[in-house]
């Protein structure tokens, strides 16, 4: 009898998660727009951006906090991980939609700092791994490349 996908252990990659180097670009990324919008008469879009952002890192820290400690487990499941992913996502979108709504129109910065630091987080991840991929170092020693 075969184990339900749901119920099958968990198996996660390493991932080149850096968060110290990510938090610095969230900062320049937040003074950049912060310093732009307030060039152009609305420097709280720049602070509604900047907390999106921050809203953004707090995602990614809390999913690498869960991550260790379902993996930690003696049998991680897929549903637990699926469960608190979705739970987290539903709360800081709630979070910034609430925001957004209540600060109209300058409150919609939120929502562009959160998608932005969708697209920080994917690219300060991919290309390190990218980096070294190209390099010819994939952890793979002792086997011939593939072509």
């Amino acid at each position: 009898m075969t184990t339900p996908a749901q119920d099958a252990p968990l198996v996660l990659p390493s991932v080149a998660f850096r968060p110290l180097r990510l938090t610095a670009i969230c900062v320049v990324f937040a003074g950049l727009v912060t310093g732009v919008a307030a060039y152009l008469g609305y420097p709280m879009v720049g602070a509604f951006f900047a907390i999106g952002l921050g809203l953004g890192l707090l995602n990614a820290l809390l999913v690498r906090r869960s991550v260790t400690s379902i993996t930690a487990q003696e049998h991680p499941l897929k549903r637990k991980m699926a469960l608190n992913s979705a739970t987290r996502l539903l709360a800081l979108t709630v979070v910034g939609l609430t925001i957004a709504f209540i600060f109209r129109p300058q409150g919609l910065g939120v929502v562009f700092g959160m998608a932005l630091f969708q697209v920080l987080l994917v690219l300060s991840t991919a290309l390190p791994v990218l980096k070294k991929l190209k390099a010819g170092d994939n952890g793979l020693e002792g086997e011939a490349p593939q072509q």
